[in-house]
């Protein structure tokens, strides 16, 4: 079975036949002429030797995925996404981890172009990925810097607004004493956070805000809450983490202070990881959609590749709130 025998079952030449079958027809074919194609394509049993056109167009079907570490449940999530669409359209997807998570990434083959079709990178500075960038692979950035000149495309989340729900929940609770816990991780999300953050708390004159920081860790997180919450000074009633894994460590820490949560300390996290309701209380928080966002990266790679305008886009974001905020004591 050949691509004449569809031409000839659908009335058209195999020009048109390879246009529609390497999804190429948008703008040079009609709509009915393409279904026609596909199905008498698919009447015949006939699949296009992909193979061949990729050895002739130079392509290898590979897309590489960096991200910060492969032990985040979001960063696994952003996979499936992207692996979800990369299947549908014949292609693979490699993960790979930068160094310590914010290190300058290593390129991991010998030769890009041999090895890849493209880069999509989550959470990232693109600087990060000069050895990449280096062998003009196309990049399409997640969860990162939508002005930098980098990227062929950008797909973010609405990371500020998750931040601004989060404030105006506590704000309407009552709390005016807050602690900002944040990754020490010079990353663009999460200087969105801080700076959302901020401008969220200057509804309210009368609130303060204190910034501790913390390595993306349970226990380092519970350390820095407990270095702020015994501080001089009035005890924040609200603590904001910018990560779920900080939340847990920041409950324990007011666990281990003789402290409750949420009734008198309460505690928001950011991502909505299954840790999330693995705590008790349950952790509200602001759930990402990650699946969503690795798909809506490979949609992206796919449409540079094949010449179309990517879609640029920040994808909404819902506040959860479950138990670990409370109204304000006292």
């Amino acid at each position: 079975m050949t691509s004449r025998d569809v031409a000839r079952a659908a009335g058209v030449s195999q020009a048109t036949v390879s246009l529609v079958l390497g999804d190429k027809w948008r703008g040079r074919v009609s709509e009915r002429t393409a279904g026609a194609v596909r199905e008498a394509a698919a009447d015949l049993g006939y699949r296009p030797n992909l193979a061949a056109r990729d050895l002739r167009l130079g392509r290898t079907r590979t897309a590489l995925l960096v991200v910060p570490a492969l032990t985040n449940e979001f960063f696994a999530r952003v996979h499936t996404g992207a692996s979800r669409v990369a299947a549908e359209h014949g292609f693979g997807v490699v993960i790979y981890p930068s160094p310590e998570g914010v290190g300058r990434a290593r390129y991991p083959f010998d030769s890009s172009r041999t090895a890849l079709d493209g880069v999509i990178a989550s959470s990232m500075a693109a600087g990060a990925l000069a050895a990449m960038r280096a062998g003009g692979l196309p990049l399409v950035m997640l969860d990162s810097d939508p002005a930098g000149p980098e990227a062929a495309a950008t797909v973010n989340i609405d990371v500020a607004d998750g931040m601004r729900q989060v404030t105006e929940h506590l704000l309407a609770l009552g709390h005016r004493r807050f602690l900002h816990l944040a990754p020490a991780v010079d990353s663009w999300t999460f200087h969105v956070r801080a700076d959302a953050l901020a401008g969220a708390l200057r509804a309210a004159p009368d609130a303060v805000v204190r910034t501790e920081t913390s390595a993306l860790t349970v226990d380092a997180a519970r350390l820095a809450a407990e270095r702020a919450l015994t501080a001089p000074g009035p005890r924040p009633t609200a603590l904001v983490c910018d990560d779920d894994v900080l939340a847990a460590g920041a409950c324990k820490a007011v666990r281990r202070l003789g402290l409750r949560v949420p009734e008198d300390v309460s505690v928001s996290g950011f991502d909505d990881l299954s840790l999330a309701t693995a705590v008790e209380p349950e952790l509200t928080t602001v759930r990402l959609p990650a699946e969503e966002v690795g798909a809506r990266g490979m949609a992206a790679l796919l449409a540079v590749l094949e010449s179309r305008p990517p879609e640029s886009v920040a994808l909404p974001v819902e506040l959860v709130v479950r138990g670990s905020t409370a109204r304000a004591a006292g």
